[in-house]
């Protein structure tokens, strides 16, 4: 649902700006606007409190916009209150510095906002009514883009005033397009043939206990309200469904196909209006003893047409004039027109394929009518019910029954399932990730999960298993698996480390490898991002430092398999302005200052919120 705006919104502070929409509209409900009285805050910025509700409604956004990443649950609640905190620094800041935005510019964001449109233009109904469900007047609303918009506002002062010399743009290029030769050898991973013993094996598993338990297990009961099975209770008559089908036609109809040709005579300084006439008058007439397309290769002044015959392609409404499309549009198949005047000249007009248009008959289609009648009056039940099910699902977070008998759900279970894995519901990490929230496993019922625009699921934990150990002589295979592995790996590190300092103290290359029985690989002028070696060498070998003396940068680089790769990196060279770099100028001096102007940004954030009034109070936790 949020999709267009998160696409609409631009530069560092569109974040601000959708977080502030996320929280009004994606479903949080009657929790925006609970008192805090009772609540201690987490941390505080000047006379700003932020309470723990605040952090939720941060993590929440960080969590969904991160998904798929795996980045560590608490990781994500830290950087939530350290975002929430650095925006309400620069917000502060802009506000004593007397930066404002305007009614009317917040007004025009507004109505930008796909969000808050009906067919491609803003509805002020749609508007008020979202506004009117979350409870929030729409001068606190505008008010809040307004705060975002200048912190934006203040961001693009900083990084537009910046710029780039012609010295930093041929810096940059001697960097990006370096050239760099090296020779490598690649040391495999070999496996053991020899087993690790049990007193290995027990302190292994003693040691990573927790890599060997069973993990962490939910199930939950759920309600979804979905479009489809509202629309499903819509009663129909044929009356309706025969108006419904007027009013949607165009729907059900097939449009001719008419396919056109045309002779061209034109008009212009050396061709009269009469002359060309008069040429398109015995065209016409050659045409009872010659074919059209022959005879418009012969004289038809549109030559690019003329190779084909005249040949136009499927007729459409809206490209030629008027009296040309008039007249394409009545010919009969085969029929060629008079001379038809346009701003070109005289065409004579034939048509060569006409496949006529077909409505589709009422009773032929009457299902899929239904359907779509259906679907159209469910649409406002559905937000109506979207509504309900957010208020009702928090005002009784013990229990999903009653909004389930409010709105005449049904509520279903699931199986057990992990963070990672699930069937049915929990298929959908969406669900899985609000499934193990500390809201949840709490015993609340969730926020309602958006399932694509049609579908709204709330969930509520049935049961909890906790990760569990599992024994030794369970996972005893298991562990000399990992620990054969480990010790292969270490085997090819330890051989890694004995070429590269061969090579360090100046035996060459080709001397080393022969002794391990290695075979040698060479590049001559790699270029960074265009070289078809593994990405962890290639980043390795830009990275390491040049050769100095004579003697080559050796330095050593693991692959994810576990193999090593050592590089003898020989020669830099320079990297120099090709012509399309040069084509490409202005782009990449506005690119390198928009990169310098948004690292001065960050130091002056980092700046602001080193000199604010700040506290922590205690370490955010999403409840």
């Amino acid at each position: 649902m949020l999709t267009k705006i998160r696409e609409k919104a631009h530069g560092i502070f569109a974040q601000v700006i959708l977080l502030g929409i996320c929280i009004l509209f994606g479903l949080w409900g009657i929790n925006n606007y609970l008192g805090t009285e009772k609540e201690a805050p987490v941390a505080s910025v000047g006379d700003k409190d932020f309470y723990q509700r605040d952090v939720n409604k941060a993590y929440e956004q960080f969590s969904q916009n991160l998904q798929g990443m795996n980045i560590d649950e608490q990781t994500l609640k830290a950087q939530a209150l350290q975002k929430l905190i650095k925006d309400e620094v620069l917000l502060q800041y802009v506000h004593a510095e007397g930066l404002v935005v305007t009614d009317n510019e917040a007004r025009d964001f507004i109505k930008s906002l796909p969000y808050f449109q009906v067919d491609g233009k803003f509805s002020d109904k749609q508007y008020k009514t979202l506004l009117s469900s979350q409870r929030i007047s729409s001068a606190e609303f505008v008010s809040r883009i307004k705060n975002a918009l200048a912190m934006e506002q203040f961001q693009h002062s900083i990084v537009d005033s910046s710029f780039a010399t012609q010295y930093d743009v041929e810096s940059f290029f001697k960097i990006q397009n370096q050239q760099r030769d090296v020779d490598y050898v690649t040391v495999s991973v070999q496996p053991l043939t020899e087993q690790p013993t049990a007193e290995e094996i027990s302190a292994y598993y003693q040691q990573h206990q927790d890599l060997y338990r069973t993990p962490e297990q939910v199930s939950v009961e759920y309600v979804d309200l979905s479009l489809e099975d509202i629309a499903k209770k819509v009663v129909v008559t044929d009356e309706k469904l025969k108006a419904f089908y007027e009013e949607q036609k165009d729907q059900y109809t097939t449009p001719e196909r008419r396919k056109i040709s045309h002779i061209l005579f034109l008009v212009n300084d050396k061709v009269t209006d009469k002359v060309a006439l008069e040429k398109a008058l015995k065209a016409k007439q050659d045409l009872a003893n010659k074919d059209f397309a022959a005879l418009a290769a012969e004289v038809s002044d549109d030559k690019l047409t003329a190779k084909k015959g005249g040949d136009l392609g499927l007729f459409n409404v809206g490209v030629m004039e008027k009296a040309f499309e008039d007249t394409a549009g009545a010919l009969k198949l085969g029929e060629v027109s008079n001379p038809v005047k346009s701003a070109f000249g005289y065409h004579l007009i034939k048509v060569t394929e006409l496949v006529p248009g077909k409505i589709k008959p009422f009773d032929s289609v009457k299902n899929e009518v239904t359907k779509a009648y259906q679907k159209s009056q469910a649409e406002n039940a559905f937000y109506e019910a979207g509504e309900k099910l957010t208020a009702m699902s928090y005002e009784n977070p013990d229990n999903l029954q009653t909004v389930a008998d409010a709105l005449g759900l049904t509520v279903k279970k699931s199986a057990l399932f992990t963070k990672e894995k699930g069937e049915g519901i929990a298929a959908d990490e969406k669900i899985r990730s609000v499934a193990f929230s500390e809201e949840v496993l709490q015993g609340n019922n969730s926020t309602p999960i958006e399932q694509g625009t049609e579908r709204l699921v709330v969930v509520r934990l049935l049961e909890h298993k906790a990760a569990a150990k599992r024994e030794l002589n369970e996972v005893k295979q298991e562990v000399a698996g990992v620990l054969s592995k480990e010790k292969a790996k270490l085997g090819t590190v330890q051989k890694a480390k004995q070429i590269k300092e061969r090579l360090q103290t100046g035996e060459s290359i080709q001397v080393v490898a022969a002794d391990n029985k290695l075979e040698i690989k060479t590049e001559k002028g790699l270029v960074r991002g265009k070289n078809k070696l593994p990405e962890a060498v290639s980043d390795a070998i830009f990275k390491a430092a040049k050769p100095v003396g004579g003697k080559p940068s050796v330095f050593i680089t693991a692959l994810p398999s576990g193999d090593q790769v050592v590089v003898s990196l020989s020669k830099v060279t320079a990297g120099i302005m090709s012509e399309d770099d040069k084509k490409q100028l202005e782009l990449a001096k506005k690119n390198i200052a928009n990169a310098f102007g948004q690292a001065e940004f960050n130091e002056v954030l980092n700046s602001l919120q080193a000199e604010a009034d700040i506290e922590v109070n205690k370490k955010p936790q999403a409840q």
